[in-house]
């Protein structure tokens, strides 16, 4: 048995599951982003006591590393240092954006020429985003892009671009009057999705360093807070 514990905690909706290799054994939901925290090491014992898996018996641990909410990523990676250093395990860190275009080709992919483009909202008209194709092949690496209407003018008109996530929204209106060939999809990352993605990297021996790996913030954090 290949049991995998896989933590998804950087956007408003939260995942965990353990998978036997891409078999989802069983998994928990939160949408509550501000108990992220709580959720996460509740739902990780149920999940074992559930499965009746001893958290010895965890082959691999995934988890989202950004980009994506601040508070989210540092809660699933210093979760997941832990429980890996301590057990001795390998860890795998996600990219969010990758992930998301991997469960949107799994429920769209019907044009092998088509283009994915997740979108995490980051506030006002910016989004953090990359573009994907059809083999999860990176055709635009994770960047802040600040959405207007020569946002994609550099993306082949002939292949057309699945945009979703949580930032999606807010380029329908500019994309209706700059690009022909764009289309708005709902898409989630699913339970599903985390659990093959998670294998495929195991599969391959994909891992990373406990000590070494870094988040994924793509750009510096930034508060309002006042430093007295």
């Amino acid at each position: 048995m290949n049991y995998i514990l896989n933590i998804h905690t950087t956007e408003n909706k939260a995942i965990v599951n353990i998978c036997d290799e891409d078999h989802v054994l069983s998994t928990m939901e939160n949408e509550t982003q501000n108990q992220h925290a709580r959720f996460l090491h509740l739902s990780i014992q149920q999940l074992l006591q559930e499965t009746n898996i001893p958290v010895s018996d965890l082959k691999a641990i995934g988890v989202t590393g950004g980009p994506g909410s601040y508070t989210g990523i540092r809660i699933g990676l210093a979760t997941t240092k832990g429980l890996c250093f301590a057990l001795g395990i390998p860890m795998m860190m996600y990219n969010s954006l990758e992930l998301m275009a991997f469960s949107a080709i799994m429920e769209h992919a019907e044009n092998e020429k088509a283009l994915f483009c997740p979108m995490i909202d980051a506030r006002r008209m910016e989004v953090f985003s990359a573009v994907y194709d059809y083999n999860l092949a990176e055709i635009r690496p994770p960047s802040a892009l600040i959405l207007n209407e020569n946002s994609f003018e550099d993306i082949p008109k002939d292949s057309p671009l699945f945009y979703f996530g949580s930032g999606a929204k807010k380029f329908n209106e500019i994309a209706e009057n700059s690009y022909f060939n764009l289309h708005y999809v709902l898409s989630d990352i699913t339970s599903e999705a985390l659990g093959a993605f998670g294998w495929n990297k195991f599969k391959k021996n994909d891992f990373d360093n406990i000590i070494n790996a870094k988040p994924l913030y793509v750009k510096d954090f930034y508060t309002t807070a006042k430093i007295a």
